[in-house]
């Protein structure tokens, strides 16, 4: 017979904010486990944006039941969603959830049922399930969880068990992922998801205690100090009217922050040269240290030399880059429109009424998520209608993409991810839109994009327009070159810090200190007999003069194939290469 255990929505309002709180805590440590040592935006970032997304929702619940809490867990997480792992967390909470709504009483069966669903709606939600990664993890514990669930253990053993069971599921991953093994790690998705059900688990049964009274607020707790309290999220934090201030004379583009986990020698005097450094390529420097990390707040042109001399003194974290050029200009177009706007309706005024007829739908309409001021160039001439600004360090949301597709008033929508991080994001998005025809184009790098917007014809329909898309972006290589933000082993090969590598889309095809070589060494490997087209796209640490440079040589060595030198202005990834 059932144990009917007497949980309340309270109960789980309580669990999910402090499973929320606890990834936030750890999400640093998340990030490490990552195998790819890239300044991408990593998992524990994205699963930690993505449930306190939810988390705000369900903290605003002043009267929580079971129906109107489990349904902020689930819409929360999923509009929150961004990369891979923080879609499959939202569906997985979207299972679990959809198995509790409205109930109110649970017994230990209703707790594993709601496992179950959990990984089987995660699972559909997954194109090509691996196994050794979050999705393993889960189902590991939502297989003990059936097996426990009709014993009359206490909900305390219940949980306990399965927990512990988790936990040897997930040391077993690098056993099954040999990527994982030859880096020394576990899935860092699966440590994720078994961090938040640990912090729920904690807060449940009161070995840890926190106030959720006043909302979700991410490093604040009841009774101990935040862990990383001080944010320097500077955007808008005095209060200062933003319409106030004349940004079009912005003199370094991009808002560059980041957190160095000290390694090495950092006394006064070195921060003092550190600043100085950072003074000389860009200007509104925040730095703050304690005896364990620096975080730093800079406006540049160059993220990637921040990046670079941060990485002199340890390993870096938490990095994020804003084009605020960008910023300002969606700003100055959204305020125009609106002016626009105002003055249609007083002309409007002057003028008899008469019936006048809506705009007619477009047939076609497209969203792609771009980053660099050239590469958003880029596609606007190829006839996006929509940019979202995003990729590496910068994940969009499905909120994100549901906001672009509200924006564009067509009956099809292509959406073109550019980053094989945000293909499930979109995938999403799609799901959640019932008034238009959405389209997502595969595509994991920009240059694939570029190669199937140049390939769609408005005579075909979305599904054949889909496969010639598909078709041309297959005989795309891309190559992207970026620096290592950590030590670690790969494919065979030893990875420090600050190393440069050339990666294509199989891997890490090449290591070394210089820049000019890297670049070099993996265009000898993306390119063959049969390739015609060599495109550069150099990002905005990258000298004109040098991209020049490079690409004078790549003409001389490469005489059998058209090359073409494009400004990307790309933060992070120093070329961004395609071969056709």
């Amino acid at each position: 017979m059932d144990q009917v255990i007497s949980v309340k929505a309270e109960s789980l309002q309580y669990a999910f904010l402090a499973g929320a709180k606890r990834i936030e805590e750890k999400k640093d440590y998340i990030n490490e486990l990552n195998v790819f040592p890239v300044p991408d935006g990593d998992t524990g970032t994205n699963m930690t944006l993505t449930i306190t997304a939810a988390a705000k929702e369900v903290a605003a619940i002043k009267k929580p039941d079971f129906e109107n809490v489990t349904k902020a867990m689930s819409t929360g997480s999923l509009r929150g969603a961004r990369g891979n792992s923080g879609v499959i967390l939202s569906q997985l909470i979207r299972g679990f959830c959809k198995e509790l709504e409205g109930k109110k009483e649970v017994s230990t069966k209703d707790i594993a049922n709601a496992f179950n669903r959990a990984v089987a709606t995660a699972y559909k939600a997954v194109m090509k399930p691996k196994e050794g990664t979050i999705l393993t993890v889960a189902k590991g514990m939502a297989d003990k969880a059936m097996e426990l669930g009709t014993s009359d253990k206490s909900l305390v053993d219940f949980a306990t068990e399965v927990l512990a069971y988790g936990r040897n599921v997930l040391n077993q991953t690098p056993e099954m992922l040999p990527v994982l093994k030859e880096a020394g790690v576990v899935d860092s998705g699966g440590e994720g998801l078994m961090t938040i059900l640990e912090g729920a688990y904690d807060a449940l049964t009161g070995k840890v205690a926190y106030d959720f009274s006043d909302g979700f607020m991410p490093g604040e707790s009841h009774g101990a100090p935040a862990p990383d309290a001080s944010g320097l999220k500077l955007t808008n934090s005095a209060g200062i009217d933003r319409k106030e201030i004349d940004t079009s004379h912005i003199k370094y583009g991009y808002c560059t922050e980041f957190i160095i986990m000290i390694e090495k020698e950092y006394n006064h005097q070195i921060e003092k040269e550190f600043k100085s450094y950072l003074e000389s390529i860009g200007d509104s420097l925040v730095v703050v240290s304690d005896d364990q990390i620096v975080k730093v707040h800079v406006h540049t042109n160059h993220p990637g030399l921040a990046f670079e001399r941060g990485l002199s003194y340890g390993s870096l974290t938490s990095m994020k880059v804003d084009n605020m050029r960008e910023e300002h200009r969606e700003k100055v177009i959204m305020e125009a429109e609106k002016m626009a706007e105002i003055q249609a309706k007083e002309r409007e005024k002057e003028k008899q009424p008469k019936v006048k007829e809506p705009a007619a739908r477009r047939e076609y309409g497209f969203i792609s998520v771009s980053v660099g001021e050239g590469m958003n160039d880029i596609f606007k001439d190829l006839g996006v209608d929509y940019l979202i600004e995003g990729g590496q360090t910068m994940n969009p949301s499905t909120e994100d993409m549901l906001n672009a597709i509200d924006r564009v008033d067509a009956n099809t929508i292509y959406i073109l991810p550019n980053n094989k991080n945000i293909i499930l994001a979109a995938n999403q998005a799609q799901s959640m839109t019932e008034d238009k025809e959405i389209v997502v184009v595969p595509s994991t790098t920009a240059p694939q994009g570029v190669a199937a917007l140049i390939s769609f014809d408005a005579s075909k329909n979305g599904e054949e327009n889909l496969e010639a898309m598909k078709k041309d972006m297959g005989r795309v290589k891309t190559g992207q070159v970026t620096y290592a933000v950590r030590d670690t082993s790969i494919d065979g090969k030893s990875i420090n810090a600050g190393d440069i590598m050339g990666i294509d889309d199989e891997g890490i095809k090449a290591v070394s200190a210089d820049l000019a070589e890297t670049t070099k060494e993996l265009l000898k490997e993306m390119v063959d007999e049969d390739s015609e087209l060599i495109s550069i796209y150099y990002g905005a640490d990258v000298k004109e003069e040098d991209a020049k440079e490079l690409a004078d040589y790549v003409k001389s060595v490469y005489e059998d194939c058209d090359v073409e030198l494009n400004y990307g202005g790309q933060p992070i990834y120093y070329y961004i290469m395609s071969v056709e």
